[in-house]
């Protein structure tokens, strides 16, 4: 039994060093927003700035105020009002009427066969002119001078398709010991600086900000493709990588931030639709990712406390790779380092979450979004 511990606390002190090397290479060598100068004027190519908005008028005001102060030339932005029960659409009228270069669409019934985040963002690319389309979501704050930076990147670097990492508000204690956990496991998960690398597999999406040249996006299949797919922002980015286009992520918390999701409760409820997904909705693999999130996560903890000798020192290794990895997650969104103390908690409550996600899922036989009910056997066969 005590040589069964030695190979298990080996194997998590293993992973842990390995991702905290990988981590600590990525991080020094992924491109920032900052570290590029706004490009000028002359010859800057057009945008379409396209996001789907669905009962958002609490949200929406802020970040209609920061799309109207993008100081990019040649800006188009279209918003869609998909199906919204609330003042969205006529929120989205008002600002189109005071704004020239922001147009609003409405969708008052979903197709079949069709999500309706991916349906409104079709709508939307279907009117629009930009050679570069920006995929975003209706929460979004933006700096005036992002756009110009992440178009001198992506000049600089040849790129078909960037995605920035942004920052995210968190609010209590609940709040930052969940996000900032989630958002560690997103990094764990992904490896950022690969994708740039056209002979890696790896790819990201983040729903925040994806800037896709139209050649490109058209050649993928636009988000008809995506029709089906509730994890669309990250399995657009797996359509370009598959498809040959450059990509690329960079950082930028000083840039872009985003509002999540309001409370432990909305965090819980908001990702019961997506963990699921991410395991493409089979049961052994949100198994296997289930037993890794422990395994990797909360027994070191308890190792570190009750083990004694080898075990103890190895579950030490695991903790502290986790604990700095962790603080540099908090330091990137401006959250007290000592936050990454409640690792251990956080991803127990991420544990739950990818049961509750399989639970909810299987229980009903599909999953509710925005309104509308899709059984999970048109979700399976929308899997990208």
């Amino acid at each position: 039994m005590h040589t069964f511990g030695l190979v298990v606390f080996s194997f998590i002190a293993a992973i842990w060093v390995f991702y905290g090397i990988r981590g600590a290479y990525s991080a020094a060598n992924l491109p920032w927003i900052r570290d590029y100068e706004p490009g000028e004027d002359a010859a800057r190519p057009g945008i379409s700035l396209l996001f789907a908005a669905r009962d958002e008028e609490e949200k929406l005001p802020a970040s209609l105020l920061t799309l109207a102060a993008l100081d990019y030339p040649d800006l188009e932005i279209i918003a869609v009002d998909d199906r919204s029960q609330d003042a969205t659409g006529r929120i989205l009228d008002d600002f189109a009427s005071a704004h020239a270069r922001f147009y609003a669409l409405h969708v008052s019934q979903l197709p079949s066969g069709w999500l309706g985040k991916s349906h409104a963002l079709q709508e939307a690319f279907e009117v629009s002119t930009g050679e570069w389309l920006l995929f975003t979501d209706a929460d979004v704050v933006f700096r005036p001078d992002v756009l110009r930076r992440a178009m001198a990147l992506a000049e600089q670097q040849n790129l078909d398709h960037l995605t920035l990492v942004c920052k995210v508000e968190m609010h209590g204690f609940w709040e930052k010991t969940l996000l900032t956990f989630f958002g560690l496991a997103f990094h764990l998960a992904t490896d950022a600086h690969s994708v740039a690398n056209p002979n890696s597999r790896a790819y990201v999406g983040i729903g925040a900000f994806q800037l896709l040249r139209r050649s490109a996006y058209e050649a993928i299949g636009t988000h008809r493709r995506l029709a089906m797919e509730v994890v669309d922002d990250m399995k657009l980015g797996k359509l370009v990588k598959q498809s040959g286009f450059r990509s690329c992520v960079a950082v930028a918390p000083d840039f872009i931030s985003v509002r999540w999701h309001a409370g432990a409760r909305n965090i819980i409820r908001g990702v019961t639709k997506n963990f699921f997904a991410a395991f493409g909705y089979n049961v052994a693999f949100a198994l296997i990712g289930l037993t890794g999130v422990f395994l990797l996560n909360v027994v070191p903890f308890a190792g570190l406390l009750a083990g004694h000798g080898w075990i103890r020192i190895l579950s030490a290794i695991a903790v502290a790779v986790a604990l700095c990895m962790h603080g540099g997650v908090n330091a990137m969104n401006k959250v007290s380092p000592l936050y990454a103390l409640t690792h251990p908690i956080g991803a127990a409550v991420f544990c739950y979450m990818i049961v509750r996600s399989v639970a909810v899922t299987l229980w009903q036989g599909g999953v509710t979004w925005r309104g509308t009910f899709y059984p999970l056997k048109e979700l399976k066969r929308g899997i990208v």
